[in-house]
This record gives structure tokens, sequence and C-alpha cells, in this order.
């Protein structure tokens, strides 16, 4: 796979999956538009593309959840590059709790994160992959087909996100704009972070969860961002409306 002269833009590049597919797209050669809200990490991540062949990879500061800002990745891209490729609506928050014991905010925050900001960036890019004939792939995740009483608001912006890439990839077929979803299961990410566990307490977490997978391992960043490559490659040129998942077997059980 080559993605040559391909501008590629990636939300919540800085860390954990965003960043993985950052560093391999830019081993495919991919013009790289890097999105994310902590400067810092997005410029580390993008002088670590750039030595894979030697390509600037733009970075924008950014959070999906602002207006101005989702507008801001449109306007800059196409001004540094002329064009867009593919969209790789990554950016995701996890908000803890069920329905007894989760908050309204929890759930606005989830939401605007993690649906309303991918529709809102998708919606500005969709001209520009129409003139380019790209591609779409939206991060989702096995929690929006697998019920769990953890992270109720997180579940539904991604059940949610699996409708929209079906919703969204009838209406672009007949342009020739192909959307696609990539669902992993338990990737050991930053976003663990966020849940309010202590080191120990989340070291518990993981091998607990890991435990029940028929696997018996967690799914890596590099995995999930060779998938997203193939899926936004030539390779797939027939796939549309399809949601990937990567879950070492966890919707087995």
């Amino acid at each position: 796979m080559d993605f040559n002269d391909k501008v590629v833009i990636i939300t919540g590049a800085s860390s954990g999956i965003g960043a993985a597919t950052a560093i391999h797209f830019s081993k495919l050669s991919a013009k790289l538009v890097l999105v994310a809200r902590t400067e810092k990490n997005l410029k580390r991540i993008a002088l670590y593309c750039e030595k894979a062949k030697g390509i600037a990879a733009q970075s924008i500061v950014a959070d999906v959840k602002v207006e101005s800002d989702v507008e801001r990745i449109i306007k800059e891209t196409i001004e540094n590059h002329g064009k867009l490729d593919v969209l790789i609506n990554n950016a995701g928050v996890v908000g803890m709790g069920g329905i007894k014991n989760s908050t309204l905010e929890t759930y606005d925050k989830v939401m605007t994160t993690n649906m309303r900001a991918v529709y809102h960036l998708t919606q500005l890019a969709v001209p520009h992959l129409i003139s380019s004939k790209g591609c779409i792939v939206n991060i989702s995740c096995v929690s929006g087909t697998k019920p769990s009483t953890m992270a109720l608001a997180y579940n539904i912006s991604k059940a949610a996100l699996d409708h929209f890439t079906k919703c969204v990839a009838l209406e672009l077929a007949p342009d020739g704009v192909r959307v696609n979803s990539v669902s992993p299961g338990f990737v050991k990410t930053n976003l663990l972070k966020n849940i309010g566990l202590s080191e120990d307490q989340l070291e518990l977490f993981v091998k607990n969860v890991v435990s029940n997978i028929p696997l018996k391992k967690s799914v890596e960043g590099d995995e999930v961002a060779a998938l997203i490559g193939y899926l936004a490659s030539d390779k797939a040129k027939g796939i549309t409306g399809s949601s990937f998942v990567l879950d070492a077997g966890t919707l087995l059980r």
C-alpha cells in the first residue's frame, strides 16, 4: 500500500490509536494532518512521523468539540495542501457510569466529542472528499454492539457512530466516496487514564478485562492502524458501509 501524495486528516492523533495510525500512515508516504488538543504530544508525534519518509506532518492544535476549531481544521488543511483524500475520525472520550449513576454533563461531553464533532467535521470534509473520490474511516468500538453497564453514554455514542457510518456511506456512494468504521475491542490507551482509577486500580482493571477475552490479549494500537490503512487504501475500493471488528474475540462472549 502507498499513500504518496494523499492528504490524510487524523483526529486525536497525539496518543493511543491516533498516534499509532499517524505513524503507520507516515511509513506509507502520506501527507499527514494531525489534530489534537495537546500541542506538546502532537508535535512529538509529528516529528516522529517526519522521520519515516522525510515528509513533514501538518499539526493543528484543536478541540473537536469547538465548532470554530472544526472549521479551522478543514480550512488549514485545504490552504496547506489544496485537497483532502482521507478523513480518519478517531478523537473520542470515555464517560463512566450507567443510567443510575451518571450525569447529563457526562452524556453531553461524550456525545459532543464522539458523535456531534464527527458529524460536523465529516460535513465540512465531504465536498473535498467528493472532489478527490476519497474515503472516511470512523473509529468506533465493540461497545456500540455489546451492552454493558459501565459506560452508557460512550456505548450509545459508538452505536450512533456505527449507524452514522452506514447512512453516510449510502449517501456518498454515488459520489464515489467510501465510508467505513473500525470497531476495536479492548485497547490499552490513554483514554483509560480518564476513568478515575489509580495506577494500581487501573492495572487490576486491565488484568481482569484481558482475562475475560477469548484470546487473552488486548488489541494493539498498531493492529488497529494497519486495518485503518487497509480500509483507506485502494485495496479496499469495493468496501463501504462496513464495520470491521478487531477485538481478540470479545464479541464471542
